[in-house]
């Protein structure tokens, strides 16, 4: 049963529950990645908007080393989900069984790495603070991408501003007054499960950074362990197919 579950999220053969279902715990361990991130390193790196907003404000102001630190924020984020994009299509071309998979099982290796290693690296002073923006941001670019790909661009797990407006817009056109009913024109109505959807992506994405700043305020890097155990169960089935097959051959 659980290498099932395994296989709907992340495996090959999708589904739109298995795409709402995969969206929305990555949309939780981005809100986690994120909140927690910020406690380690006082700057948010999912937020791509704020991040490029900031080198410009840097720019302008002469500060020429934060905008270096902001471009290597965004590059790495442009990284990782060029990253997600050459592991899905090389997959794809080889019909390889981890399409999907893969990419979680490399964020997931890199969420261990930061685990572990967080604590040690922080005592190296001028060298853990650009790593460490540069590693989340790669982190959350690589899983973005995933769940973009996965689901067509109808799922995004880091772009809450996104989600935020499309949950306006909906919200919209659910109090909207179709006042005359018997018009020729279609009555405005909002898609009742899109609404759903999003709100539970934004609700997911703020009880992650709710766990995370808790977590890192009182357990510290060793947060995001129980994270990359997750990450790896949702990898582990295809990931054992694709080794069964590679085997057979």
């Amino acid at each position: 049963m659980p290498f099932a579950y395994s296989r709907k999220l992340t495996g090959n053969l999708r589904s739109k529950e298995g795409n709402r279902h995969l969206g929305f715990i990555l949309a939780f361990v981005a809100g986690l990645i994120n909140a927690g991130g910020f406690l380690a390193v006082h700057q948010y790196t999912s937020h791509m908007t704020g991040i490029v907003s900031a080198m410009a404000d840097h720019l302008a102001l002469g500060m020429y080393g934060l905008v270096f630190a902001g471009v290597g924020a965004l590059l790495s984020f442009l990284l990782g989900a060029a990253s997600t994009a050459v592991m899905i299509n090389y997959a794809r071309r080889h019909h390889q069984l981890t399409e999907f998979a893969f990419p979680l099982l490399v964020e997931a290796v890199l969420l261990l790495v930061f685990g572990l290693l967080g604590a040690q690296l922080s005592t190296i002073h001028g060298f853990y603070l650009p790593i460490t923006v540069m590693l989340l941001c790669f982190i959350m670019g690589l899983q973005n991408a995933v769940i973009t790909k996965i689901s067509k661009a109808e799922i995004r797990t880091t772009h809450i501003t996104g989600i935020i407006t499309d949950i306006g817009i909906e919200l919209g056109k659910l109090f909207y007054w179709n006042r005359h009913k018997e018009w020729a024109e279609p009555l405005v109505d909002a898609n009742h499960d899109r609404l759903k959807v999003l709100c539970s992506l934004a609700g997911l994405f703020f009880s992650g950074g709710v766990v995370g700043a808790l977590g890192f305020h009182y357990m510290g890097y060793l947060t995001t362990l129980p994270i990359a155990a997750v990450l790896l169960f949702l990898a582990i089935a295809p990931t054992i197919d694709a080794w069964k097959d590679w085997r057979q051959k």
